[in-house]
């Protein structure tokens, strides 16, 4: 949307100068993002009255009713119309039109607006797929993206080619639900398959995954990935739950047993694999066995890392209208001690590489360090007078912290 404006003459400034044009994009994913989105809309008008304010993406395109009550708004877009927004925006100071939210299950086709993002000077993300049909009970985003629309092929490789040209080494292949690129082509045309080409793009030297459906990794899938030798051995499996009950009332589909035998699969295919995971808290119903349940099997999984969400209500879902919601001092005393368990697995992981020589794509200076990560995402720095960003170098970690690998005598690979 910035390079939109950019390329129609608008000057672009920080949020907090005062500017003629705000645009805030939304994020519905839990109550404090909605709360996040409504005080930033807030907080434009407060900087500007007299400014056109944007609101625009996910928030917008399921609480219309919410937003339409909010006087500081004057124009919204939702998911769909972010290509157009400054169409959108210059109609509006001629006319004051303002009805601007299709209907997101009307939208069968991937748009390639917004596929790239920078970021930094070292990596690149890539959005190949929109949307998402797996309707779990506590999740809007269906009702924000809509159904399932994968990027053509060649306009993804095409895209990469085109950035590995000027340097980026490390890209990284996302979407709202990655696992189903593909689904919605007629050919049999699948995310291995796009992988498989990334992989032959010269220049590209680290391939990373995003956030995946761990039934993506089935034996087939990973058969053909291992073979695959850009891309790294960091996994980010989303889990949710380590309770059979507690899975079946969101809808994961899949079981604890399922999701362990996946686990053993990568560990026996990438020695230095990481993995990572998303866990919710205080789900409607969620008993104190069903609790300790998911703490002991996260105990015996040992991620590297877990992102701990308190369940968040979201209104229009399945988990909503459930019985047995959990008070939130509940869901704060057990977030708690799961963090706990993700500072301890991180600390232990870390202490694994004290000694050992680990390559590091720098991606950027800090005083008087260099910062980057490994190919299985362990944040590593070092001490450097000169800017290396950007440069791939094999580092000897000689200390730790509880966030990050600390290392000296680099060598340039």
């Amino acid at each position: 949307m910035t390079q939109k404006f950019i390329e129609h003459g608008y000057e672009i400034v920080e949020f907090q100068e005062r500017a003629d044009i705000y645009v805030v994009n939304t994020c519905t994913v839990t109550n404090i993002s909605d709360r996040k989105s409504r005080q930033m809309l807030r907080r434009a008008k407060q900087i500007n009255p007299e400014a056109i304010i944007v609101a625009v993406g996910c928030y917008v395109q399921v609480a219309k009713d919410e937003i339409e009550k909010m006087p500081e708004i004057d124009l919204c877009l939702g998911t769909n119309e972010k290509k157009d927004i400054v169409k959108h925006v210059e109609e509006y100071i001629k006319s004051g039109y303002q009805d601007n939210l299709d209907d997101v299950f009307q939208n069968k086709e991937y748009s390639d607006f917004g596929s790239i993002t920078y970021t930094e000077k070292i990596r690149a993300v890539i959005k190949v797929q929109d949307g998402c049909d797996r309707f779990c009970s506590y999740c809007l985003i269906p009702y924000a993206r809509g159904r399932v629309r994968s990027r053509n092929p060649e306009s993804v490789i095409n895209e990469i080619r085109s950035i590995a040209k000027k340097g980026i080494k490390e890209v990284v292949v996302t979407g709202i639900h990655v696992a189903s690129y593909g689904k919605d082509f007629k050919e049999n045309y699948q995310l291995i398959d796009l992988l498989e080409e990334i992989n032959e793009i010269e220049g590209i030297e680290r391939i990373r995954l995003g956030s995946i459906e761990p039934l993506l990794l089935e034996d087939a899938f990973l058969e053909r990935l291992q073979k695959l030798k850009k891309i790294c051995p960091h996994f980010h499996l989303s889990l949710q739950s380590g309770c059979d009950e507690t899975l079946k009332r969101m809808n994961r589909r899949y079981t604890t047993k399922q999701f362990s035998n996946i686990v053993e699969n990568l560990r026996n295919v990438y020695d230095d694999v990481i993995l990572t995971t998303d866990i919710i808290v205080g789900f409607p119903g969620e008993t104190e066995k069903e609790f300790e349940d998911t703490y002991e099997f996260l105990k015996k999984i040992q991620f590297y890392k877990m992102h701990i969400f308190q369940y968040s209500k979201r209104n229009g879902t399945k988990a909503a209208g459930m019985e047995n919601q959990v008070p939130n001092a509940v869901k704060e005393q057990r977030s708690k001690k799961m963090l706990a368990l993700s500072d301890k697995n991180q600390e232990f992981y870390h202490q694994q590489y004290i000694g050992k020589n680990v390559s590091v794509l720098l991606e950027e200076k800090e005083a008087e360090f260099c910062k980057g990560h490994t190919a299985n995402y362990l944040l590593v720095k070092v001490k450097s007078d000169l800017d290396r960003t950007n440069e791939m170098v094999m580092v000897k970690v000689e200390n730790m912290t509880t966030n990050e690998l600390i290392g000296e005598n680099v060598t340039k690979m």
